[in-house]
């Protein structure tokens, strides 16, 4: 529900603004107030879990995010439901790190690999999805409701979830007060029980100052025309974080408890892995909110047959997201690269299709089910992989930064890859939003070849430890 709902206005704007007589201002905040505030408070999220635990604050998060739906469904005007989007968000981003905690810290061995494995394949599914269930639920117009199902749908689900989470998910354990040594170090209480860390509020604070700056200008600049205040906005940002890592290094001098645990960040692999997520993610958001503007603005299609257009996309990632790990062991090293390779392909494949500035016919499909593919095996085993590596007493530290380069990586692909859209759109007609198509292909397809570079061995691999060991014991046979 969290990723749909990200999506899920692309493809409904249009109605919205026309239902609420809505300005071009106040429909990008629709869209946006969600995003800023979702990726902002994913942090904040992940350490709230861990001081309060990780079922009450995901069940808190649920309810928020509920009522917020329901809210943003009865909406009256443009600015009640810009607040109440925010709102959505806020709620969002309590629920959404928790789920990744919860699974390392209850699950483990092949268990937790397969656990970790069904959570991605829904997490970016979602992606997709939104799109499909935006495109249908407006074509619909339930009771001539119009846009409003596209939030209400919500309700029920929260609901059910609500109930079931109360009664399956396991109870917290984890004392919430401290004394202050233990608080700052997250030591261990009297009779054995792990003591949460201290809550890192100047650093939150920082750190939440520098995602803000950042991604105010990423959602709002483009159809601004990147005015000045959003390049001083992308500077700040820069010197916040800065500011942040300053404080954190001086707390780490005093023996604090830093906002991410230094070891989550030298876990093996993490660094390749948030590489890996941001910029499949990228590739992910920019090519569905480029291809929803052609096929929208271009081709002048409706929003259930936009939304139905990227059913092969949703389906095929889901499918291939939840299956992968069951495929032969030998080919698991290559199934990132290799899906990254295909994903590039296949983004040049949907531009060429499209380039003539028709519907593309049959063709177009095997291509949008081998992004679909590609993503999968590109996000996928990434993820899992990374998390594999990182202590469950670390998990929520991991969850709140991979959910936040997650959603960062969707929204620099919206941004720059949406500028480079927009920013070649000269006139009105497919043949115009045909080409622009054409050259975002490429843009994609070069994102993804970043994707599978990262990681990529600069030296000759070791050999393994058994050879090592062998090959020590001759040399020192020979110099005996």
């Amino acid at each position: 529900m969290a990723l749909l709902d990200v999506f899920i206005v692309n493809v409904t704007a249009p109605t919205i603004r026309g239902g609420l007589g809505a300005s071009g201002a106040g429909i990008q905040l629709v869209v946006a107030g969600y995003t800023i505030a979702y990726a902002v408070l994913l942090i904040t999220g992940a350490r709230l879990g861990e001081r309060l635990g990780h079922r009450r604050v995901h069940l808190g998060g649920l309810a928020l995010f509920t009522a917020a739906s329901l809210a943003c469904g009865l909406a009256a005007g443009t600015g009640s439901l810009i607040a109440f989007r925010v709102v959505q968000g806020a709620g969002s981003a309590l629920m959404i790190p928790q789920v990744l905690s919860l699974i390392q810290r209850h699950f483990t061995g092949e268990a937790r690999a397969r656990a970790l494995s069904a959570y991605a394949a829904v997490l970016a599914t979602g992606t997709a999805a939104g799109q499909v269930v935006g495109g249908v639920l407006v074509g619909a117009d339930l009771f001539g409701t119009g846009w409003r199902p596209v939030f209400l749908v919500n309700v029920p689900l929260g609901l059910v979830l609500l109930f079931l989470g109360a009664k399956v998910l396991p109870r917290d354990t984890a004392p919430r007060d401290t004394a202050p040594r233990d608080a700052t170090l997250g030591g261990t209480a009297p009779g054995g029980t792990r003591r949460a860390r201290a809550l890192d509020v100047p650093g939150l604070l920082l750190l939440a100052g520098s995602v803000s700056l950042l991604t105010v200008p990423l959602v709002l600049g483009q159809e601004s025309g990147w005015p000045l205040w959003t390049r001083l906005s992308l500077g700040g940002s820069l010197l916040l974080f800065a500011a942040f890592g300053a404080y954190e290094a001086r707390l780490a001098r005093r023996g604090g408890a830093l906002l991410l645990a230094p070891r989550v960040l030298r876990a093996p692999g993490i660094g390749r892995a948030v590489v890996r997520i941001a910029a499949a993610m990228a590739v992910n958001a920019g090519f569905l909110f480029t291809l929803t503007l052609h096929l929208q603005g271009g081709l002048g299609q409706s929003a259930l047959r936009t939304g139905l257009t990227f059913g092969p996309t949703a389906v095929v990632f889901g499918l291939v997201g939840l299956t992968w790990r069951r495929w032969p062991a030998r080919l698991h090293p290559f199934l990132v690269p290799g899906g990254f390779l295909l994903a590039a392909v296949s983004a040049l494949a949907v531009g060429a299709v499209l380039k003539g500035g028709g519907t593309g016919g049959r063709l177009l499909y095997p291509a949008f089910c081998g992004m679909g593919a590609g993503l999968a095996l590109a996000f996928n085993p990434a993820l899992t992989s990374a998390l594999a590596t990182v202590r469950p007493a670390d998990a929520a530290d991991a969850s709140g930064l991979l959910a936040t380069v997650t959603q960062l990586g969707r929204l620099i692909g919206v941004a720059t890859v949406g500028s480079l859209f927009l920013g070649r759109i000269t006139g009105p007609g497919a043949d115009v939003s045909a080409r622009a198509l054409w050259v975002c292909a490429f843009a994609l397809a070069l994102t993804a070849l970043v994707g599978a570079c990262a990681g990529a061995p600069l030296r000759r691999r070791r050999p393994p430890c058994g050879a090592m060991a062998e090959s020590d014991s001759r040399r020192g046979m020979r110099v005996r």
